[in-house]
C-alpha cells in the first residue's frame, strides 16, 4: 500500500497558536453551526432568513451566530433595521470540504470492508 506525503505545517505550531487553532475547533463542533456556515454560502442573510433556512429557533439561532462571529467565521453588517450575516471568508468551507471528502472515503472502505466479510 502506498503512504501518502503529508504536507507539513508551514508555521511554528506555538501553544498560542494551537490554543486559537482549538477554539476555533470548538466552534465548529456543533452541527447547528456548521449548517449556519453552509447556510451562508450562498450569500448574507438576516437572522429571519436564517430562522427560516436552518429551522432554529431565533434564541438557539443567535446564540450560534454569537460563538460563529466571536471565533471570526462570520462577519455582521446593518442595513437599516436589519443585520445580515455573512462568512467571514470561505476558507470555513473548504476546510469542511476536505473534511467531507475524507469521511467519504473512510465511509467507502468501511463499507467495502463489511461487503467483503458478508460474501466470504
Amino acid at each position: 500500500m502506498a503512504t501518502k506525503t503529508r504536507p507539513a505545517m508551514k508555521r511554528a505550531a506555538t501553544p498560542e497558536l494551537l490554543s486559537m487553532v482549538a477554539g476555533r475547533f470548538r466552534a465548529l463542533a456543533e452541527p447547528a453551526r456548521l449548517a449556519i456556515l453552509h447556510t451562508l454560502e450562498h450569500g448574507p442573510l438576516t437572522v429571519t432568513e436564517l430562522v427560516k433556512k436552518t429551522g432554529l429557533g431565533q434564541g438557539n439561532l443567535s446564540k450560534h451566530l454569537q460563538q460563529l462571529h466571536a471565533a471570526g467565521f462570520l462577519s455582521r453588517t446593518r442595513k437599516g433595521l436589519f443585520v445580515y450575516y455573512a462568512l467571514a471568508d470561505d476558507d470555513v468551507l473548504a476546510l469542511c470540504e476536505i473534511m467531507c471528502g475524507r469521511l467519504e472515503s473512510d465511509l467507502a472502505v468501511a463499507r467495502e470492508t463489511l461487503t467483503s466479510r458478508r460474501g466470504a
